[in-house]
């Protein structure tokens, strides 16, 4: 089989978030990572992509220049990821997108609700399928989750607990930390810290889970730290398109929590609870019965888990394979169009798209507008048009 050649702008050498998306788009061998450019200093990008076996004339000093060189080439990327600052998701999506490259963009997908409407119109007037990293769905057991949603295994939806906490930035006096202050600085961050950066992936997987988008919501927003212009803890409430209620809570200041990354959600027929830290147990309860875990690596599991399992029962399986199923996932994709087939059944429906990534901006941009009105109730915007392709529920 032919490997797909993948392309990375940002995650240069340092970054935290660059080695991950290296190895999950190498663990099938169905990418080569053909070109990069890496780094805001051209210069030290050029040099890291080389030392990662990137030929020389396809190492760029920048974006701008991957764009149009690779635009020019016979043998151009097949997929780009931009893992580069919040601020410029939006400039670079879009622009590929225009050139006709798949992209899968980091979270958050832009910085505030007009330019996720900007990217939804380049998605829309694109062949190129638009993806967004919400990689926690790849885990085994989130997307069994997703299955017995789908098989009514919970009967109807009425109420999710998502959390996303964790206590790195309690420490007032490492306010002014490069590494920290970034986040809570409005030019780079944009419009939120802590729920835009950890809630959202909280929220998608919510979303993702029950197969419904928020319609309004309620948010507290709070600025723990002194001197911070953005907050650190949020708790929103969210009511959901077919009525359930979400209640999410994510913080920076919960001294004590690690990365807190759980997901309860209770049915009519039963209840289920999974955390990221101990991702391969799945606790399940039906109404009137006993709890149950479910492992991953069972031999019962639904097929959207059972093929998403890499490794055999009982050992550890992290956040790299699940990332890597979403590259899988793109291949598969990617490869099917151009064989001119169906891509395997169910591939599409698992991808996070550029309407998810707007559900997410819209929203943040809600919360903001909610706490900034005392907690009163927002709409949370829906996007003017649907994207095609691997865009996202609609």
């Amino acid at each position: 089989m032919q490997r797909l050649a993948w392309g990375l702008i940002g995650g240069g050498q340092g970054s935290q978030i660059g080695p991950l998306h290296r190895i999950a788009a190498a663990v099938d061998g169905r990418f080569v990572l053909a070109a990069g450019a890496l780094d805001a200093d051209p210069e030290r990008g050029r040099d890291f992509a080389i030392s990662l076996g990137i030929d020389e004339d396809r190492a760029y000093g920048n974006w701008r220049e991957m764009l149009e060189r690779e635009s020019a080439r016979q043998d151009r990327v097949d997929l780009v990821t931009v893992a580069t600052p919040n601020a410029l998701h939006c400039e670079i999506t879009t622009a590929f997108l225009d050139a006709g490259f798949h992209v899968l963009c980091e979270k958050p997908m832009t910085m505030d609700l007009a330019e996720a409407d900007a990217v939804v119109d380049a998605a829309a007037r694109s062949e190129a399928l638009c993806a967004v990293n919400y990689g926690y769905t790849g885990y085994p057991l989130v997307r069994q989750m997703r299955a017995m949603v789908r098989k009514g295994d919970l009967g109807a939806v009425r109420v999710i607990v998502a959390e996303f906490a964790h206590g790195f930035h309690a420490d007032a006096a490492e306010a002014d930390n490069p590494r920290i202050r970034w986040r809570y600085d409005p030019a780079l961050a944009g419009q939120s810290a802590v729920f835009s950066d950890a809630g959202i992936h909280a929220l998608h997987m919510a979303c993702f889970v029950a197969g419904q988008n928020p319609v309004r919501l309620s948010a507290d927003l709070v600025t723990a730290v002194a001197g911070r212009e953005l907050e650190d803890d949020a708790a929103i409430t969210l009511r959901l398109e077919d009525g359930a209620t979400c209640r999410l809570w994510t913080s920076a200041v919960a001294v004590g929590r690690v990365h807190g990354l759980t997901l309860q959600v209770f049915g009519e027929k039963g209840g289920m609870r999974w955390e990221q830290e101990r991702p391969n147990q799945l606790h399940w309860t039906p109404l009137n019965g006993r709890t149950q875990v479910i492992e991953r690596g069972d031999p019962d599991l639904y097929p959207e888990a059972e093929q998403a399992s890499r490794i055999t029962i009982g050992h550890a399986e992290g956040l790299p394979a699940a990332f890597a199923n979403l590259y899988r996932d793109l291949a598969e994709v990617i490869q099917a169009r151009r064989d001119g087939r169906e891509p395997s059944p169910g591939t599409l429906d698992l991808i996070p798209g550029v309407i998810d990534g707007h559900v997410s901006v819209a929203a943040v941009e809600a919360a903001v507008e909610s706490a900034r009105g005392g907690g009163r109730w927002v709409d949370v915007a829906r996007p003017h048009h649907n994207a095609v392709g691997v865009q996202g529920r609609t």
